[in-house]
């Protein structure tokens, strides 16, 4: 994974995650948790606000 893949992080999040409310998530720990998932292969210094902000919108969606 990359960080272009907002649909599938906020999916493994999702999964990882099912008692955490993605709205409340500082974005420290998310870019943290993103870094720490299975599969996630992509230079830490390539995420920004805006991604960080896509995975956490992928996210709620994805527990809604």
């Amino acid at each position: 994974m990359k960080w272009t893949d907002t649909q599938q992080i906020a999916e493994e999040l999702y999964d990882k995650f099912p008692d955490t409310d993605p709205k409340t998530i500082r974005f420290t720990d998310l870019h943290r948790w993103v870094m720490e998932l299975d599969g996630f292969e992509d230079d830490p210094n390539r995420s920004g606000e805006r991604i960080l902000e896509a995975i956490q919108a992928a996210w709620i969606a994805e527990a809604e």
